[in-house]
């Protein structure tokens, strides 16, 4: 019934009468039964096409495989510097944490007591000497002497020996003077290593000893990376079997090439190998230490930085690779929207592997071929109809 038939009634019988709401609101009934609107006149709404989705095909092919593991930097060679001898610092050579070469004075310690010691030492070697030229002299007189029989053989004898013991105190003093010279130069405490050196841990004024370590040089080109695997990765990274084994075939895990991947996430551009491998595993851990060793050109790298050692470790034969944004992840678990022939979404639950780049591998749940929602799985239903677009046509429709 149409708005001008509704007031037509009402104004031929009334507003109040009752015949006339109850015929409105019967027609009203009838009308939407037969799909006719009470009012004005309506269009039946148009069934909703398919929404656009951009899909890609899964791919497999040869992935390789990588094993990482946490690793601790340290210098190649870290020496402790300690002083040779004992005695007040009276002066600091270098800068903290500056790189010092093999031979520089790092320390010097007061040598006034060892320069009195070593011109003691000398003072000695001179009187030594002194009395071997007196007995060299009488015994040079006195040969000719006991030859001719004119002094007693037995006073010839004495002044040999006196100028044998002579010698030997010359000797003796000759050494004393050595060590004398050795402990004046050990007051310059030097670095043994290139290296860097690190934090001063004694104080001008301080007395040292044999004992006291005064810094640490450590060598930092290359440096050693410490990272322990599990035997069962050692076993299989090694390929030890019998059969392996017995056909010579069994790889060496110290010819594994390494990569190093910093905190930061930044790949370091330069590869390591592996320098050896600890002689045995931890029982504690069941883990076996292995040490690679890479190039630390301008010391960027430092000891105790943290970083992950990543190694190749096999081959992925025909892996199954989608693009990371057609994964869904919901509380843990992984989902794709797979879009069959018919144009008919299937959700799946998969199992995912690493990622590589842009794309992720994805072990179970997709097969090679199949057609995979990667732009607008959101508005998708398990068991809907799509529109499928490959990257070319998405481009072409927008």
């Amino acid at each position: 019934m149409t708005d001008s038939q509704q007031k037509y009634l009402i104004r031929k019988f009334g507003a109040s009468t009752l015949g006339v709401r109850i015929l409105i609101l019967s027609t009203c009934a009838l009308a939407l039964l037969t799909g006719a609107g009470c009012g004005s006149r309506s269009q039946a709404a148009p069934a909703m096409s398919p929404p656009n989705v951009g899909v890609v095909t899964a791919v497999a092919q040869d992935i390789p495989k990588y094993g990482e593991w946490i690793a601790t930097l340290d210098g190649s060679v870290n020496a402790q510097i300690q002083p040779q001898v004992t005695g007040y610092l009276v002066k600091q050579n270098y800068r903290e944490g500056s790189y010092v070469r093999k031979g520089d004075v790092l320390f010097e310690i007061d040598p006034r007591p060892f320069q009195a010691t070593l011109n003691q030492a000398k003072a000695q070697l001179a009187q030594s000497q002194a009395r071997l030229s007196l007995t060299e002299v009488n015994v040079k007189r006195d040969t000719p002497l006991a030859e001719q029989r004119a002094i007693a053989q037995s006073q010839l004898d004495t002044e040999v020996a006196a100028r044998l013991e002579a010698k030997a105190n010359v000797q003796a003093a000759e050494a004393a003077v050595e060590t004398a010279e050795l402990n004046l130069s050990f007051t310059r405490v030097r670095s043994l290593i290139d290296g860097v050196a690190g934090t001063a841990t004694m104080q001008m004024g301080n007395l040292v000893s044999p004992a006291s370590v005064l810094t640490t040089v450590s060598k930092l080109d290359p440096i050693k990376a410490y990272f322990p695997i599990s035997e069962q990765e050692y076993l299989a990274y090694a390929g030890v079997s019998v059969q392996n084994t017995a056909n010579g075939k069994a790889r060496h895990v110290n010819a594994m090439s390494l990569e190093l991947v910093l905190s930061d996430g930044s790949t370091y551009p330069y590869k390591g190998q592996v320098a050896f491998t600890e002689r045995q595993i931890d029982p504690q851990t069941g883990t076996i230490r292995l040490v690679g060793s890479f190039p630390n050109r301008g010391n960027l790298l430092r000891p105790g930085q943290f970083a992950r050692v990543r190694a190749l470790t096999g081959m992925s034969k025909a892996a199954i690779l989608v693009p990371q944004r057609a994964v869904i992840e919901i509380q843990g678990t992984y989902q794709i929207a797979v879009v069959g022939p018919d144009k008919r979404v299937s959700i799946r639950s998969v199992k995912v592997g690493d990622r590589l780049g842009s794309m992720w591998m994805i072990e179970e749940g997709v097969n090679a071929g199949e057609r995979v929602i990667a732009d607008g799985s959101l508005k998708v239903r398990d068991g809907g109809f799509v529109n499928p677009l490959t990257e070319a046509t998405k481009g072409q429709e927008q």
